[in-house]
């Protein structure tokens, strides 16, 4: 048997490239306001609650109100990517990666869309007549996960859901359509304790399985790009309600690096473009004619309203 016939075995190459695990575009910018911006930083006036005057009879003089106006201030930022390919390189490979440089990149930009939506959710917002006035999301517009029981945090359930529409509701917010942005441990955790006893379990278990989006009022959105939270949380076990310190009947805590999942309704939160994103393929003579694939995109968010934001630390 000839020991040389390994000099004539060939490797096989696949023409195919694939794209690694990854969120592939944005998630949440089909479910927040949007606006088109033509200047770095742009105000969006708004008008506050007034109350209606009893006349006090037959020819009483006029009473006039003070309309309270405020604004909110968003400025954008300028985002990019960009990698080049060598001529040599398409020589040396059996695909161009061009196209695919492309792909990865809008993908890349569509999570930077969510990361800067879910800043604006969570951030403070800019306010005042020069956007210099920074304006937290309140402890009013923030809640704790909560079973009733537990001292020290608790995973996503129902009661919380429950909770959580009540503070929509009170708000008088309106009927737009509320969303609610979770992880996969939230689903987890909701399916897990509604299994066995609770009618809501097939519900849950279809939000899972990613054949139903919508439960207790609230259409769910799965993103994984949630932050954790960098302090100890203190709530009320048994309304969910957040205190800046432990105090009263705020005597549980939820630990650092709980989840902040979030909450909205749609004019709630604003995304101004400056420039959609734009993908590019150019030589360059200066890098021997290689060319280069660019993405970039120029877009900013604020929080337009709080009641129509509430934050939820939860437990993974």
């Amino acid at each position: 048997m000839s020991q040389q016939i390994t000099t004539s075995m060939v490797n096989q190459f696949s023409a195919n490239v694939f794209h690694l695990s990854q969120q592939k575009g944005s998630r949440l910018r089909p479910y927040v306001r949007s606006e088109s911006q033509h200047a770095e930083v742009a105000f969006y006036d708004r008008i506050g609650t007034t109350t209606a005057l009893k006349k006090l009879g037959r020819h009483s003089d006029t009473t006039y109100q003070d309309t309270p106006y405020s604004r909110r201030a968003v400025t954008m930022a300028d985002y990019f990517m960009a990698d080049l390919v060598d001529k040599e390189d398409k020589l040396r490979i059996i695909h161009n990666p061009e196209s695919e440089y492309t792909q990865s990149f809008m993908m890349a930009m569509g999570r930077a869309i969510d990361d800067v939506i879910i800043a604006g959710l969570l951030n403070p917002a800019q306010t005042g007549k020069d956007g210099s006035v920074a304006v937290s999301l309140p402890n009013a517009q923030k809640m704790a996960a909560s079973d009733g029981v537990a001292l020290v945090g608790s995973k996503m359930n129902v009661a919380t859901l429950r909770r959580l529409s009540r503070i929509f509701n009170e708000r008088e917010t309106g009927d737009e359509e509320r969303y609610l942005a979770i992880t996969a441990a939230q689903l987890e955790s909701l399916l897990g304790e509604t299994e066995t006893t609770s009618s809501d379990y097939n519900t849950i278990k279809a939000l899972v399985d990613g054949s139903l989006n919508s439960f207790m009022g609230f259409k769910f959105i799965r993103t994984e790009r949630l932050p954790v939270t960098t302090a100890v949380t203190y709530y009320n076990p048994l309304t969910g309600a957040v205190n800046a310190t432990l105090t009263g009947a705020f005597t549980a805590t939820a630990p650092v690096g709980a989840r902040r999942c979030v909450a909205w309704q749609k004019l709630g939160i604003l995304l101004a473009v400056g420039k959609d994103v734009e993908g590019k393929i150019s030589e360059l003579p200066e890098k021997h004619y290689a060319k280069q694939v660019y993405a970039c995109m120029t877009f900013g968010s604020v929080r337009m309203e709080e009641e129509k934001v509430v934050e939820v630390i939860t437990l993974d």
